[in-house]
């Protein structure tokens, strides 16, 4: 057994040799270029999504309001109900319904 341990031990093990440039490994400024696109596009996608979705709530809203009132069973507690809402998710632009951009 020792045998076998000197004999592994003794032989060097092969450095590894690098038979093509590091240049021709790289991404460079092509993948750079690609990499930002990507990055660009997908901060404007969750810019876009966020509006959306925000406008779709606000939306739903307004929709449950306008139902409630035409139902006759709008009191004050229902039309406090947006301000109440803002006041426990800590939301300050609760009251405009403008859409924006």
């Amino acid at each position: 057994m020792s045998t076998i341990t000197a004999v592994l031990a003794a032989t060097p093990s092969p450095s590894p040799t690098s038979t093509v440039p590091d240049v021709d490994v790289t991404p460079g400024v092509a993948g750079f270029i690609a990499i930002a696109l990507v990055a660009v596009v997908t901060i404007l996608l969750v810019i876009d999504m966020t509006r959306r979705i925000r406008r779709t709530r606000y939306r739903s809203e307004i929709r449950e309001r306008l139902e409630a009132e035409a139902n006759g069973t709008a009191d004050r507690a229902a039309t406090d109900e947006p301000e109440r809402r803002a006041a426990e998710d800590g939301r300050a632009d609760v009251g405009d319904d403008t859409e924006r951009g």
